[in-house]
Order: structure tokens, then sequence, then C-alpha cells
């Protein structure tokens, strides 16, 4: 049963996510698969990493649900799979749900065409 529950939470991840994504009209539908690390606190901390996938983006915004407890104003660093995306996010949302947190980060740095819109 513990594998049919993880399969739950990760199909209602978008649907989590979207409802976060309601706060942020300029959102656009995304999913890219990163990884996802604290960028500040102790060296444990930093070495901790998990994988999660960014299911809204603006153009200075990241939206993603993750099993890490973050808070708002915890700095993360965010690598893309190809390493086209790295960069440093602030956390400015967050939505607590079992197992799960909803974040909103927002980019530290101009990030240039990290996401186009068509």
């Amino acid at each position: 049963m513990p594998n049919q529950a993880t399969a739950t939470a990760y199909a209602l991840q978008p649907e989590l996510v979207g409802r976060l994504a309601k706060f942020f009209p300029q959102a656009t539908p995304v999913r890219i698969p990163v990884k996802l690390s604290r960028s500040e606190g102790t060296e444990a901390e930093r070495s901790l990493s998990s994988d999660t996938v960014i299911e809204f983006g603006t153009s200075c915004e990241v939206l993603f649900a993750t099993e890490r407890p973050l808070e708002f104003a915890d700095r993360v660093l965010l690598e893309s799979k190809d390493g086209s995306l790295r960069v440093e996010a602030s956390v400015v949302a967050v939505q607590y749900h079992p197992n799960r947190t909803v974040v909103a980060a927002r980019f530290l740095k101009n990030v240039p065409n990290w996401i186009v819109k068509s």
C-alpha cells in the first residue's frame, strides 16, 4: 500500500500546484524536472537534494511541490537535468498538504529566456 499512496500523492501534485498558481496570473504550465536543494544553511542541509518538477513558471518565479519542509524566505537551488537551468530562488509562498509542500519561489537574479511563451 505505501507505493499506492506515493503514486496517488504524485498524481495529485499538478492539481495542488495549480491551486497555488491561481495566485500568479502570469503562471504558465511548464513541467520541467529539476533537482532541488537548499542554497543556505549547514553543509549537511545544502547537500540534501531531491527531484521535483516545476509545474508552473512566470518570468521570475517557479511553482513546484516537494516532500521537503520549506518555509517562507528559504533559499533554494534549482538545477535542470541537462544543466540549462541553474538558479537560486527564495520561497515567496507556501501551501502545506499531507506529505507535500507546494512552493512558489522567486529567482534572486534575472534569468533571461528561461521560459518562452508561444
